[in-house]
């Protein structure tokens, strides 16, 4: 066995700085402050998984869970790259037993503490990066695996309103997706990067990976279904508009998307963009899409007593089934997205007229939810209107007066038109735009309705 360290790998030129193309400039500072006990904990931004609206179906427990604040950490637990060995055996896993003679190569390739990147260039060529304690930074990871080193555990949603909560053999959202460091620091900057470290503290990309050398002789690669990241234009506000979808690397360097999800041939890479994480980027795990958002930012979406106050003020102006003239109220969220009651507002999503439930009007032909609008002809689906109740996902507190065609999901003008436009990957090379409070693929022209209430009579 041949193992030649680099121990330039570690020095500011190659390991912090080297990163200042794509990351903005890099100021090398003294370690993190830890948290004094009884202070409240600096929170860095939450990710929110698009497809839920509040909570999971069976509720949020532990990890597993719709919504994750992302806060420091007592201690800091980032890592950085250091040292950079070159392997002329097969690698299998650093956590595997190999006859080595070296002491330090043993070293490198055994110590379950080391955290480190494998990459497999053939059967008889390997790399591995070392990484070493980062102070100024907090990691936190995502991914499918309920090891104790993820933090977020994400399962695969569905489109068509349904989420797969359980684990799946047809999952494809990896074990150890990707993790995101924090500086622990203000601005308390967030940047992710593709893949988690197992439980072994090792990323492992095999021989059929896509992974390649860098300019200056670093290495870098690609997961296998990818991590995709989209910055929206204008920040997550009323004047956002979808940004353009991109490709993270291992090292967290920005690239152009693959002809398909798990090509091997990596896109161009995107030297004036980076992996710093934005008030309403998206995160696309290949089977989950996240939503980061900022402290600054849910600062500006609605609160959840905003939004009971806007149920409150809907129902109290009562308005009425235009053909049974009975009144129509919103449930209570605590009811949860039960079967409709009496008083459930309905919906035509191709024009929008609210009524009350009937059973008239079916064109059966056209399929099972097709139904003829009394006031107007047309014939669409009809579907019960249920309020959005995630306010991360809300780019503004504006009255509920829209709902996403077709699963009748109601929010602010603004949010449903910002979403309706947002197109989320979905397979290896699909885009479709979705209900971000159920998943369920937008129809119709727009995507959305604005719904039209008819008022008390008296």
């Amino acid at each position: 066995m041949v193992l030649e360290g680099n121990p330039e790998v570690g020095s500011p030129r190659t390991s912090d700085l080297r990163h200042s193309g794509n990351h903005g400039s890099c100021v090398l500072s003294s370690p993190g402050e830890d948290a004094q006990p009884g202070e409240e904990p600096i929170k860095y931004g939450e990710l929110i998984v698009l497809g839920y609206n509040g909570c999971l179906a069976s509720g949020d427990k532990g990890r597993r869970r719709s919504r994750l604040a992302l806060s420091r950490r007592p201690h800091a637990n980032g890592v950085k790259p250091d040292v950079m060995h070159h392997i002329s055996t097969p690698l299998v896993s650093k956590a595997s037993s190999l006859e080595v003679t070296s002491p330090f190569s043993h070293q490198a390739l055994s110590n379950r503490g080391q955290h480190s990147i494998s990459y497999t260039l053939s059967r008889s060529h390997s790399v591995i990066v070392e990484y070493t304690h980062d102070s100024d930074t907090d990691m936190f990871q995502i991914g499918r695996s309920t090891e104790n080193m993820i933090d977020f555990v994400v399962t695969d949603t569905s489109p068509g309103g349904g989420a797969a909560e359980g684990p799946s053999a047809q999952s494809t959202i990896s074990r150890y997706a990707c993790r995101i460091l924090c500086d622990r620091r203000p601005p308390y900057t967030a940047r992710i990067y593709a893949a988690g470290f197992d439980a072994s503290s090792n990323i492992f990309l095999g021989e059929r990976a896509a992974k390649w050398r860098t300019p200056d002789g670093l290495m870098d690669g690609l997961t296998t279904n990818g991590v995709l990241v989209m910055h929206p234009a204008g920040g997550f506000s009323e004047d956002s508009a979808p940004g353009v979808w991109r490709e993270i690397s291992v090292c967290g360097n920005v690239y152009t998307l693959r002809d398909s999800r798990s090509a091997q041939q990596r896109g161009k890479l995107v030297e004036n963009e980076s992996n710093v994480l934005q008030d309403g980027s998206l995160i696309d795990l290949c089977g989950a899409t996240l939503l980061w958002r900022t402290p600054a930012g849910l600062l500006r979406a609605p609160t959840l007593k905003q939004l009971e106050a806007q149920r409150q003020e809907a129902n109290a102006a009562r308005p009425q089934c235009p053909v049974g003239l009975s009144t129509l109220a919103f449930p209570s969220p605590a009811r949860g997205r039960t079967a409709p009651d009496k008083q459930q507002p309905w919906v035509y999503v191709r024009c929008g007229h609210v009524h009350g439930y009937h059973g008239w009007g079916c064109r059966r032909e056209r399929g099972p939810q097709e139904r003829e609008c009394p006031l107007c002809r047309l014939v669409g689906p009809y579907v019960p209107l249920w309020l959005g109740q995630e306010a991360g996902l809300c780019l503004d507190p504006g009255p509920p007066s829209h709902a996403f065609a077709p699963c009748g999901h109601v929010c602010s003008e603004k949010t449903a038109r910002y979403w309706a436009q947002t197109p989320l990957p979905h397979g290896t090379h699909a885009f479709h735009a979705a209900c971000p409070f159920c998943g369920a693929w937008l129809t119709g022209e727009h995507g959305c309705v604005r719904l039209i209430f008819q008022g008390p009579l008296d």
